[in-house]
């Protein structure tokens, strides 16, 4: 998101609460430390994840899965083993197929006789649907706050998938954007994020947030990058938070890319290949239309005065996928057709000028030609949802006096809003907008029938503190046919289909015990592994106390040690005056239990 954006104020605050913290794990689900994830519904397979730590990076490692219909994994449908190793930074991504459609599976992984916590997952219905929930979320920023949206979400247990629509992790250094004094919540690694191994450790630092882990176990997520996965207001070729002296822009989206696809369970069209446009068909209701506006095709944005804004020649999507965007929708069979965005695609101005163009406003020529052919093709029950801006928005979206869809606008998880509720100016100037609401945090319940599609919006009461508490704000919905929100007092109420089990919280009674090694503090990522001269490793250590870590070599000689605090469990090591050669990282804890893992210096 534009950090200039007018409506978007970094808000300070002089009041601190008992600091708290959920970046942590349960001890029962060694060695998987990043929980379990899943994503992709189809209506005959899914994407299912983890993360395992081996007990040396070097080497490979074997897991299996299984997916069943149950939640003590008898009735097993599928299973098998997979190869990860640091190439993928021992990450499991499986294609689980030969599912039944509108089927709610729990499944589970095992490394070295550990099982990990059970998930559970549910695929896309065919035929005839009676109705869909989703929620829609973005901007997730983890020094600003605890993700209670992320918490709130999973105890509702009411949706179908979540849908994150950009902005999961945040790329600057600690304290760079928005930090929030009352939470002890600090980035990992310090810096700004530019290389590989930097993506991977913020993933690593982020997956082992309580809320966000509780979410990804529960629920399918269908997950968009926007500009902070890789840098803020990123577009094809740069960004805006990225200068000559942070190397190379297409290395540093490759990386940004790669971790992104490494880090969530979103599926690979092929190797190597990472697209996130894609469709979800679920049956005849809704087509869910996912797209990329950030990194595919998009050119520099330009300031609003600029003689270049209306360039027919230049792009928000890209020459394929704008082509392959109005062929879905001209091609969708579906009552709804619903645009998954990350920036507000209606127009918006203030005294006659777009006050953002980094979203769609930056790129008109795009945006007429999406709006023509969907009145050319008389495409009807367009929806566009959208994240970015850490706001609330309802709009009509219109070409001149013909009305094209609507649009609903996602507050953020985290992220900072305005510190005043000032949008009347904004009405009054832009007819179209129906509501806006520039302070809350939270998230959209989307709920949909053959008859209308409607966003309840619901605000969190703090984000200071770990907190289930949250209201109801508003609620809009469009009928079928008539492209216009109308307004209403009632939020939707889930179906008993909804009333499934949540996954266990830990594996089988009896199994991973942890022993006193297990017990010990535990290296759970190192980077880069050989290394040169800085080393990077994520640990894990159960309750509190300072941490001493050593490097020593294969003779049993300590060559250097050093303290730790277990506050911030990331940790850079110089080990440039080395001589090449293995050596291995040993962490003890204050009641002297310790582990050690190998690494290679060249």
């Amino acid at each position: 998101m534009m950090r200039s954006l007018l409506l978007v104020v970094i808000i300070s605050y002089s009041t601190f609460l008992f600091a708290q913290t959920s970046v942590t794990a349960p001890d029962c689900i060694i060695p998987f430390y990043h929980g379990v994830a899943s994503g992709d519904p189809l209506s005959d397979r899914v994407i299912i994840w983890t993360r395992v730590t081996p007990e040396d990076f070097q080497l490979p490692a074997v897991v299996s899965y299984k997916i069943a219909t149950d939640t003590s994994m008898i009735n097993v449908v599928n299973q098998g083993s997979v190869l990860t190793n640091a190439d993928k930074d021992f990450t499991v991504k499986v294609d689980v197929s030969g599912l039944s459609p509108n089927t709610f599976y729990y499944y589970e992984f095992e490394y070295n006789g550990n099982r990990s916590q059970r998930g559970r997952t549910k695929t896309a219905p065919v035929g005839a649907v009676d109705n869909l929930r989703f929620a829609v979320v973005s901007c997730a920023n983890l020094e600003a706050g605890f993700f209670n949206t992320y918490r709130i979400i999973n105890e509702r247990n009411d949706v179908d998938a979540v849908l994150m629509l950009g902005d999961y992790i945040y790329e600057y250094g600690t304290g760079g954007y928005s930090p929030n004094p009352n939470v002890d919540r600090e980035f990992q690694p310090e810096n700004e994020i530019l290389t590989l191994d930097d993506y991977r450790l913020r993933y690593s630092i982020y997956h082992m947030d309580e809320a966000l882990r509780l979410l990804h176990q529960n629920f399918p997520w269908i997950c968009v990058w926007d500009d902070h996965e890789s840098a803020n207001d990123s577009y094809m070729d740069g960004a805006e938070n990225h200068n000559a002296g942070e190397g190379d822009w297409q290395e540093r989206k490759l990386a940004a890319q790669r971790a992104f696809f490494e880090w969530l369970p979103i599926r690979e069209k092929s190797p190597e290949n990472f697209e996130i446009f894609r469709t979800f068909n679920y049956g005849d209701l809704v087509d869910l239309i996912m797209v990329d506006t950030r990194l595919h095709g998009r050119n520099e944005q330009v300031g609003a005065t600029s003689g270049s804004l209306s360039d027919a020649n230049r792009t928000m999507l890209g020459e394929d996928q704008n082509l392959w965007l109005k062929d879905e929708l001209s091609e969708s069979t579906a009552q709804w057709k619903i645009l998954g965005n990350q920036v507000v695609m209606a127009k918006l101005t203030l005294f006659g000028v777009p006050i953002n163009t980094d979203a769609w406003d930056g790129y008109p020529v795009t945006r007429q030609g999406l709006y023509d052919h969907i009145l050319t093709e008389n495409i009807q029950n367009f929806v566009v949802i959208t994240g970015d801006i850490h706001t609330s928005w309802a709009f009509d979206l219109k070409s001149g006096s013909n009305k094209v869809g609507v649009e609903f606008v996602t507050p953020s998880v985290t992220s900072p809003g305005s510190p005043i509720n000032a949008g009347s100016a904004l009405m009054l100037e832009n007819p179209h907008l129906k509501w806006v609401e520039l302070t809350k945090k939270g998230f959209i319940v989307l709920d949909i029938n053959a008859q209308r599609i409607q966003a309840d919006w619901f605000f969190l009461n703090t984000i200071d503190q770990i907190s289930n508490e949250y209201t109801w704000a508003k609620s809009y919905y469009s009928n079928s046919g008539a492209s216009q929100l109308i307004n209403t007092n009632t939020a939707t109420t889930p179906g008993p289909q909804y009333n499934v089990n949540h996954a266990p919280s830990c594996p089988r009674v009896g199994e991973n015990n942890a022993s006193t090694e297990e017990l010990a503090p535990k290296v759970i990522a190192l980077y880069p592994n050989p290394v040169m001269n800085e080393l990077k490793f994520h640990f894990y250590q159960q309750g509190s106390g300072m941490l001493t870590g050593s490097i020593i070599d294969l003779a049993g000689r300590e060559l250097k040690s050093f303290e730790m605090s277990p506050d911030y469990p990331a940790y850079l090591l110089n080990v440039s005056d080395l001589q090449p050669a293995t050596y291995y990282l040993k962490l003890v804890d204050s009641n002297g239990r310790a582990s050690t893992v190998p690494f290679v210096k060249y």
